[in-house]
Parts: structure tokens; sequence; C-alpha cells
């Protein structure tokens, strides 16, 4: 069963939105390595890249082999990756079979509009691929022996179809202008210097696991609109920034608990090299004070990112140093890493002076301390697990 399949039953504002985060995070995570791929070739080939090869970018006119004049960015971006998210989304509801209709459906909303189908394929691809399988329980065990490959494939064939028509003229249309509405306010967010605002949302978010919900599902799809047009977006750095975790963490390894001190190295490496992010959660949960650490710290990467017109072609996935340098623009190296650098001191101020600089770190035992630690790391995997809607 995939992690990112529904399964449990959960009520609540919070089961609500990881369920949903759960369906639109599975439809990307997966493909992650696609985006990867298409953000490096960015990086590298497009006009003012790395080693701009107009073949590859496509902004020059050439002729050769294949589509003249095209390259690869553009047909990645518009064709590869909303099919990927489609066959994905498609799958997530009715196996293989709901894969193949909801890329069937994914390519009417990518004709039918001029921007990335994300969203689209998001949407349409499991509409397809559910009707699809509630006809197939509706004529399960009706159809003669001998038959079942025809009605199968037709039945596929004319929903995915119909489908498709939909999306060209309906779906397609519908979600290009949701999109373009969500585009307009990020820049309304901006242009008013509001944008370090998000990390109100996007902080503690992360802490309940919803970070692949917004990134994946909401800024990973947006950014990458934006990437293509400019070759860089301020989108991909919003929750994927290091430097909020890091500051905490060195915080800790300075002025936590006696007995939290040791812990924390090895969660610098995993968390800052690694990009793995919830290792830090525990100490979040244990010290809930601190969240405003990392809030006011991923505040301030956004501020620097905004200064400086920082961005990234594609999003560093998982939110390791490593990713981030590979998804550094040519000409924009410097307001990335500064911005995780100045997301880290304040983290780390702030965090510092909310623990009182060590003053109180031998308050608690390290039984005390110990436990504390081990029920929050329980909490952290129970989070985890609801939000890939399994049962721990």
């Amino acid at each position: 069963m995939s992690a990112y399949t529904p399964t449990v039953t959960g009520t609540g504002a919070k089961a609500t939105i990881q369920r949903f985060g759960g369906y639109l995070a599975g439809m990307v995570m997966p493909n992650i390595a696609a985006f990867i791929a298409w953000g490096l070739i960015t990086a590298l080939f497009i006009e003012v890249g790395w080693i701009p090869v107009d073949k590859i970018g496509g902004w020059g006119d050439f002729s050769g082999p294949g589509l003249t004049g095209i390259g690869l960015v553009g047909p990645m971006i518009t064709y590869l990756l909303p099919l990927l998210i489609g066959f994905t989304g498609g799958k997530m509801v009715h196996g293989h079979r709901g894969g193949v209709v909801g890329a069937i459906a994914t390519v009417g909303v990518i004709v039918g509009t001029d921007v990335p189908m994300f969203l689209g394929a998001m949407a349409i691809a499991p509409l397809t691929a559910w009707i699809v399988k509630k006809l197939d329980e509706a004529i399960a065990g009706k159809v003669k022996a001998g038959f079942e490959m025809l009605i199968d494939n037709f039945s596929a064939g004319i929903i995915g179809g119909a489908m498709a028509v939909g999306g060209l003229y309906i779906v397609g249309p519908v979600v290009e202008s949701i999109t373009t509405a969500a585009g307009n306010g990020v820049q309304w967010l901006v242009d008013n210097h509001l944008l370090p605002a998000a990390s109100l949302i996007i902080e503690p978010a992360k802490v309940l696991f919803l970070n692949n919900a917004i990134n994946h599902g909401v800024l990973t799809p947006l950014g990458a609109e934006q990437s293509a047009e400019t070759g860089k977006s301020i989108l991909f750095m919003l929750e994927t920034n290091p430097g909020p975790g890091l500051g905490v963490l060195l915080a800790i390894m300075f002025f936590g608990p006696i007995a939290l001190r040791p812990t924390a190295p090895g969660a610098i490496i995993v968390h800052f090299f690694g990009g793995i992010h919830e290792i830090y959660f525990p100490y979040i949960l244990m010290k809930p004070q601190l969240i405003a650490a990392t809030i006011l710290g991923g505040a301030t990467g956004v501020a620097t990112a905004v200064i400086t017109g920082a961005g990234l072609v594609a999003s560093p996935a998982p939110g390791s140093i490593f990713a981030y340098i590979a998804m550094l623009p040519k000409g924009g190296v410097w307001g990335p890493l500064l911005a995780i650098l100045m997301a880290t001191i304040v983290s780390f101020v702030v965090a510092a002076l909310l623990m009182g600089f060590g003053r109180n770190a031998r308050a608690e035992s390290d039984a005390e301390v110990q436990a504390e630690l081990k029920a929050a790391e329980e909490e952290v995997a129970e989070l985890k697990a609801e939000s890939k809607q399994q049962r721990p």
C-alpha cells in the first residue's frame, strides 16, 4: 500500500487537512526525482543558466532531430511532470488501471491551458480513476466470460477520453484561473512585503507533519510555474530552508538541558546535510516555546530572500544544504545561502533566549529529560503516521 493512500479515519480539522494534504503530497513526492531532473536541466542549460545550450534549454532557433527549437525544459514541465502526477494520482485511487485513465485525462487539461497543469492533474486524475473504479465495482461479476478484456479496455478508454475532453474545455480553464489567482496572491504578498508572514503558518505546520502537503501540494507547483518563466522562484525556499531547525538544534547543543546536548550534534548532521527536518520536531514538542524561534527564523530567511531577490530553480527535496546548492541559479548564488544563514542566526538567538542561555539547564534531572524526549519522539511518530494516513 502506498504510504500516502488514506486508510485512517479521523475527525477534526487537522485530520481533514492531513488527509487532503496526504493526497496532494502523495501525487508529487514519488515523482520528486523528475522535478529534480527538470530543475538541474533548467539550472544548467537555459539561456541564463550555468552552461547555456539552446538545443537543451530551448530558447534558440536550431534544426535537427526532434522538436525544432523546443529543447527539454519546456516539454518536461508542460507534459512530463503533469503526466507523472496524473498517473500517480490515478494509481493511488485504482491501481495501474486508474493511473492510465488519470494520465489520459491529464492530457486534456495540459493542452487546454497555457500554464503547467500540476494542480489540474491533481484534480482530474483521481476523479477519473474514481469513476472507473465505481464502474468496475458496478459491473463486477456481470460480464460474460471472454469479454472481460474488451469491456475493461473500452470502458477505460471511453471514460478516459471523455474526461480528457472535459479537461480541455472545463477543468483546465477553471484550474488555470485558480492557479493565476493563487500566483497573483503570492505576488501581492511579495509586493506588500508580507511574504515573511507565511512562516506563521509554515513552521507550526511542519511540526504537525503538514509540511509535505504545503510544500509539494501547493508551493512546488506554483514555484515551478514561476521558475519556468524567470529561471527561479522564492516559493521553493519557504518551507525547505534548513536554517530555522538548524538554529534550534544549535541552541539545544549549547544551552539545552544537559541530557539533551549530546543528542544535538547527530541531529544537526541528519537535519542540515541529510535534509530530514523531522529530526528536530521532538525538541519543539518537548519545549513548545521554541516554535517561536523557528517562526522568527523562517520569517527572517524569507525576508532575506525577498530583499536579495533570491530564488531556486526547483524544490530542494529533501531540504538538505546539498540540494540547495544543486538548485542555485546562475547569478543568484549568495541570496539563498544568506537566507539560510540569517534564518539560522535568528532561530539560534531566539531559542537561546527562550532557554535562558542554559541557566536552567540542570533544573530537570536526566531521567526526566529522557522521559520527555521519549514521549516527544512517540508523539512525532504518531503525527508522522497520521500525516501518511496510516496507523502507527
